[in-house]
């Protein structure tokens, strides 16, 4: 039996976890602090209301898995695998992927602000109504992607592609639209008028 499934404690703090086999596990109200997961399996794995906060996950396989109220604080993640990994309200502030396969991901609600994805592969991945304030998505390809009500102010938004992206509803007042790859990408009339005024045009009723 897996430290996974021992429910012996609900804390666990300075651990590290290697080589683990939480396959299709279900996690609930669990509590990592300062722990390291190395080649941990948590394919088609579950967490509910479980928190890992200054973590690190190296070569973790999240393929499928399932996280519902669940936060990742302040963590690192370096090599590992979200093929259809998906994110429902959870908390990933401050957080760091690095070298990871993030797609296809799906992020359904919550707070990833200031979590760093500069230079990563979101290339057809959904996005809705999360808050990404001052995110790092500095070299992002975010081609045929879904960033719809999103809260990407303050986000770095330096070189990212967002060919043929849908933003509708999302905050845009950080893009500066001379700066990234924008053919094809959806906007409301309304985000246009901001993205207007941030290239100098005056926007006016007409005459």
């Amino acid at each position: 039996m897996t430290e996974s499934t021992q429910g012996r404690t609900d804390r666990y703090e300075g651990r590290t976890f290697r080589r683990e086999d939480w396959y299709g596990d279900e996690l609930t109200e669990r509590e990592y602090v300062d722990c390291e997961f190395f080649d941990v399996d948590l394919t088609e794995a579950t967490t509910r209301q479980v928190s890992f906060t200054n973590c690190a996950f190296g070569n973790v396989r999240f393929n499928a898995s399932r996280h519902t109220d669940s936060a990742f604080v302040r963590c690192t993640f370096t090599r590992c695998n979200f093929f259809e990994a998906e994110f429902t309200g959870c908390k990933l502030v401050g957080s760091t992927f690095t070298d990871s396969a993030l797609r296809p991901l799906r992020v359904l609600g919550g707070d990833w602000s200031f979590v760093s994805l500069s230079g990563a592969d979101l290339r057809g991945v959904t996005v809705r109504e999360v808050r990404m304030r001052e995110a790092d998505l500095t070299g992002a390809n975010c081609t045929d992607a879904v960033f719809a009500d999103v809260d990407l102010s303050g986000a770095q938004l330096n070189r990212t592609r967002f060919t043929g992206c849908d933003l509708r509803g999302s905050d845009l007042s950080a893009l500066d639209p001379t700066l990234v790859e924008r053919a094809g990408a959806i906007v409301t009339a309304e985000q246009s008028i901001v993205l207007a005024q941030a290239l100098g045009f005056e926007v006016r009723p007409p005459r």
